[in-house]
C-alpha cells in the first residue's frame, strides 16, 4: 500500500471536491492521504461536518500549506495532524482569505484596464467553494472565456512576477507559519525544498522548529531526494512527501496513485479521533 501527503481540493486551487478527492484516493488504493489546501482548512472541515471525516475506509490526515516568501524566494510550509478548529489558526487563515479576496479584485481591475472582458463573477464561477482564490482561478477563467489560449501563456504574459496584471499577495512569515502549526498541535514540514531555488535558504529555514522535510516530490530527481534525506536525517526530521495533486490534466500527476510514498512515512502523522481509536 502507498500514501500521498500533499493534495489539494476545490477549497483552494484543486479541481476535485473533498469528497471526489477521497473517492479518487480510495480508487487508487491509498492507505493515507493528507489534504493540504493553500492557506485554508475549509476542505477538511467540510468533510468533518458532512460526517465523512474520519473515514473507516481510508486514513485522512488534516493538513494545510502556507505560502511564505524569503529573500524573493517562494517558501511553502506544510502542516499536518493539527486541530482543524484551533482558534488562533482559524483567525489567521480567515485574515489570509480576506487578503486573497482583495488581491483577486485588484487583478480583475488590472485585466479589465488592459482590455480583457473578465469579471469577478467569471472567476468565482471557476473558484466554486474556494475562499482561497488565487492566480490559478483567474488564469482558468481567462482560458475558459477564450481570452488567452493556455494557462501557461496567462502566467507568462499577464500574471507572473513583473507582468502587467500581477498583484503581490500577503504572505505570513515562515516563523509565524511554523508557530501556528505547532500551537495547533501539528507537525510543520518544509514543502518541496528544490522549488525554493536555494539550498542555503532551505538550510536557514530548517533552523526553525520544523518536524519534517518534504523529500519525496515529483520535481525532485534521485540526487535531490538523496540530498534532502541527508538534510532531514542530520536534523532528526521526519521524511514526508507527496504528489502536490491538483487534478489539472496538464499537470503531473494527472491522477492520484501515480506518485506516492511508502506508508511508513505517513503513519506517524495519523492520529484518529478518539471515537475510532
Amino acid at each position: 500500500m502507498s500514501s500521498d501527503l500533499h493534495t489539494h481540493t476545490s477549497y483552494s486551487d484543486g479541481r476535485l471536491t473533498p469528497e471526489e478527492l477521497v473517492a479518487a484516493a480510495k480508487e487508487a488504493h491509498l492507505s493515507y492521504i493528507a489534504i493540504t489546501d493553500h492557506d485554508t482548512v475549509d476542505g477538511i472541515r467540510h468533510l468533518y461536518e458532512a460526517g465523512l471525516y474520519p473515514s473507516r475506509t481510508i486514513n485522512i490526515i488534516p493538513g494545510i500549506e502556507f505560502s511564505c516568501e524569503v529573500d524573493d524566494h517562494d517558501v511553502h510550509i506544510l502542516g499536518y495532524d493539527f486541530d482543524i478548529y484551533n482558534q488562533q489558526l482559524s483567525d489567521r487563515v480567515n485574515e489570509i482569505a480576506e487578503s486573497r479576496w482583495s488581491r483577486f479584485s485588484k487583478m480583475i481591475k488590472k485585466l479589465r484596464d488592459l482590455g480583457y472582458d473578465i469579471s469577478e463573477g467569471d472567476v468565482l464561477e471557476i473558484a466554486g467553494t474556494s475562499r482561497s482564490i488565487g492566480r490559478a482561478h483567474v488564469a482558468r477563467a481567462l482560458v475558459k472565456k477564450g481570452l488567452v489560449p493556455t494557462l501557461r501563456e496567462v502566467f507568462d504574459t499577464l500574471l507572473d512576477h513583473g507582468q502587467p496584471a500581477y498583484v503581490p499577495h500577503f504572505r505570513i512569515e515562515p516563523e509565524e507559519a511554523v508557530a501556528l502549526i505547532r500551537q495547533a498541535g501539528g507537525i510543520p514540514s518544509l514543502a518541496h525544498p528544490k522549488l525554493v531555488g536555494d539550498d542555503a535558504i532551505v538550510k536557514r529555514m530548517l533552523e526553525l522548529d520544523f518536524g519534517g522535510l518534504e523529500v519525496f516530490y515529483p520535481q525532485h530527481d534521485a540526487t535531490d531526494t538523496a540530498r534532502y534525506i541527508r538534510m532531514a536525517e542530520e536534523r532528526g526530521l521526519m521524511l514526508t512527501g507527496g504528489s502536490d495533486y491538483h487534478a489539472i490534466p496538464t499537470r503531473y500527476p494527472e491522477a492520484l496513485g501515480i506518485f506516492t510514498i511508502e506508508d511508513k512515512y505517513a503513519a506517524p502523522l495519523f492520529h484518529p479521533p478518539e471515537s475510532l481509536e
